[in-house]
């Protein structure tokens, strides 16, 4: 999966492309997830800064905005941080509201199985926008990837998320994912051996939110990660 980058001479088209994978998402969903996707509709086209990728807003503003209480806007920003939809850039502090990001990548992936009831001129547009966009890294020229199918891996947390991460984009799965092995999980926290240095430092930079919201979404006594190499 490519992010779609709302920067440029087509900003303003790619930022309603995005827009329409939530709407899309939304109305494939039921009453709650409609109504989580609309109060983050509402941040976005109201307070989102989508070249600088923050979001800045109090509680009480939100609130406002959502015509709701300031509990209700702390257990969905929550649940929105949760399943990796937004992520936090800058803690507030002392009378400082947090800056927040859209972690459009998370976001994409979670709403592709709704872009072909948009229509298939949208899935072949939101493809070509991703490969022009970003191309694919390669892996360590020295790693042969483990071809592991998920319906063979062992269960357990990272077995189902192999599974989910498989599911999400199977080419960055075989070149990145699959050759990882578990070597520990305790207290909430997964330990996976790389097959390289370089392998888990591309890991450990560029997939480990992908990684850590996965084994969230599966288990929520999840605390975070560890990716260790030789």
């Amino acid at each position: 999966m490519q992010v779609i980058k709302p920067v440029g001479r087509d900003a303003a088209a790619k930022k309603y492309d995005i827009l329409s994978a939530l709407m899309a998402h939304a109305l494939a969903g039921g009453p709650v997830a409609q109504r989580l996707v609309l109060r983050l509709m509402a941040l976005i086209t109201t307070r989102y800064n989508w070249q600088r990728d923050e979001l800045c807003m109090g509680q009480r503003e939100i609130a406002r905005l959502w015509c709701v209480d300031e509990r209700t806007v702390k257990r969905d920003m929550a649940q929105l941080r949760a399943i990796g939809w937004l992520r936090v850039k800058r803690q507030g502090a002392r009378g400082r509201v947090s800056v927040l990001g859209l972690d459009l990548e998370r976001i994409l992936l979670d709403t592709r199985p709704a872009w072909p009831n948009i229509g298939e001129d949208y899935v072949a547009r939101m493809a070509a926008r991703g490969g022009e966009e970003n191309a694919n890294p390669q892996p360590d020229a020295n790693v042969v990837p483990f071809r592991k199918t998920p319906s063979q891996v062992e269960p357990g947390l990272w077995g189902r998320m192999r599974s989910v991460l498989h599911a999400e984009d199977a080419v960055i799965y075989g070149a990145w994912f699959a050759p990882l092995v578990e070597i520990d999980e305790a207290e909430g926290v997964l330990t996976l051996a790389a097959p390289s240095r370089f392998h888990a430092t591309y890991l450990r930079t560029h997939l480990l939110a992908r990684l850590e919201t996965a084994g969230r979404r599966l288990d929520p006594t999840f605390r975070g990660l560890r990716i260790e190499a030789p």
